[in-house]
């Protein structure tokens, strides 16, 4: 069953390398594919292609199908090429000629168009929710550790005092960067692509301002060249925007990979959040964060994968375009998994008492040595080379552990004003 037969039987090899995993694919589409149809069959309702019994018919068989989805029941078999062919037969077995009626004035390119930008539109939110919900996560362990020290590295080389306050809310506050950018890929894909049909509109009166409300977008892609030209660049938004938020995710977890080792020893997690060796009794890997730091490095290289296959496109739909369903379906669908074991893990972590006197940490003070001299008096360039000179000959004492009071350091966390910006 394919929405083209036009009665000519296709090569078995060239159907299966065409149709590729789409039916697998499709069943992350159907409840889009079903609700956009609905909106459809109301809309050939509005301008009377349906008769309002036609339309409560299709209604009530597209309601049948939404609570297959939904039950976990509803499977595309190997017979179709895809979700809009299966819900096409679906209707027309069981209404006839009525069924056969839903296609008219779309085509399957919008049809794919309005179910992946429903589906991008309710992920993002969803990814949204929980990237806030791993942000507060953060803002509680820095307030509930914002006295607690930690050494601050510059390449990786003993730099100057921080804290696990400092250290939480800076992961807080840049995962908030990427909140922006996920509210601007809601904002593109919340455009109604459908009646773009193949791409040039319909001849058909439709009323697109009608599906556009019935579908709860935000406004419509008035031009339909330009509709079919956001497929590619909607998958390209919002895998960049993943990929930003997984960057984030990526160093985050590295940090984490590093303080859980013996050689710094400032965190640690309950033994059943990692795991062991198989002839090393003694191991704890951290693996959760291991994993976590790849797949989102996989993530990232989505992105540029989205990139290299639509770049040089020229307007109008190619089969390209389906090479860029699979990953961006895998990139909305990891990221949530990943945010859900990152703040499940985080939430558990265990911060020790670092001893800021060991003498490997006692460089750690040497500009706040240099700040006492210019208070003093001394110019900074002199001062500078003062407390230069005393690491250098091994006679530097560390000063006494200062407060920093500037706000957004690590005395003054400005962890209210942090959460605030959630909200721009």
């Amino acid at each position: 069953m394919k929405l083209w037969d036009k009665g000519i039987s296709i090569d078995k090899k060239i159907e299966k390398f065409t149709v590729g995993n789409d039916r697998e694919l499709d069943l992350f589409l159907a409840e889009y594919d079903i609700t956009a149809s609905k909106a459809h069959a109301k809309m050939l309702g509005k301008i009377e292609i349906l008769t309002s019994d036609e339309v409560e018919d299709i209604l009530v068989e597209l309601n049948k199908l939404q609570t297959q989805v939904a039950d976990g029941s509803f499977v595309i078999e190997e017979d179709f090429e895809d979700v809009h062919s299966k819900i096409e037969f679906e209707l027309t077995k069981t209404l006839g000629d009525t069924g056969k009626k839903i296609h008219t004035a779309r085509s399957r390119n919008d049809q794919v168009l309005v179910a992946m930008q429903l589906y991008f539109k309710a992920n993002l939110s969803e990814i949204y929710s929980k990237t806030e919900n791993l942000i507060d996560v953060l803002l509680g362990l820095a307030k509930e550790h914002q006295n607690k020290l930690l050494p601050g590295y510059t390449h990786l080389q003993v730099a100057m005092p921080s804290s696990f306050g400092l250290w939480f809310s800076a992961y807080a506050e840049i995962m908030i960067d990427d909140l922006y950018l996920l509210q601007a890929g809601l904002k593109i894909v919340d455009q109604n692509p459908l009646g773009s049909a193949a791409g040039y509109g319909s001849s058909f009166p439709i009323d697109r301002e009608f599906t556009t409300k019935e579908l709860g977008f935000k406004t419509l892609k008035y031009n339909v060249v330009a509709a079919q030209m956001s497929r590619g660049k909607c998958e390209r938004t919002v895998t960049s925007n993943i990929a930003s938020l997984a960057n984030t995710l990526s160093r985050f977890s590295m940090d984490i990979c590093l303080y859980m080792s013996q050689n710094f020893d400032f965190i640690s997690f309950p033994d059943e959040l990692t795991t062991g060796s198989s002839i090393m009794p003694h191991k704890k890997n951290p693996d959760v964060f291991e994993l976590i730091r790849g797949k989102c490095n996989k993530l990232q290289a989505i992105a540029n994968e989205m990139i290299l296959i639509t770049n040089n496109l020229p307007s109008g739909y190619h089969r390209d375009f389906q090479l860029i369903k699979e990953n961006s379906i895998y990139a909305v669908e990891n990221i949530k998994e990943i945010l859900d074991v990152f703040i499940h893990s985080i939430a558990l972590i265990k911060v020790k008492d670092i001893d800021m006197q060991d003498e490997k940490y006692k460089y750690l003070f040497t500009v706040d040595s240099i700040n006492d001299l210019v208070i003093q008096g001394k110019s900074f360039r002199e001062a500078y080379k003062d407390i230069g000179g005393q690491v250098e000959n091994g006679t530097y004492i560390p000063a006494h552990i200062k407060k920093h009071t500037h706000i957004g350091s690590k005395d003054n966390l400005a962890l209210e004003e942090i959460a605030k910006k959630k909200g721009l």
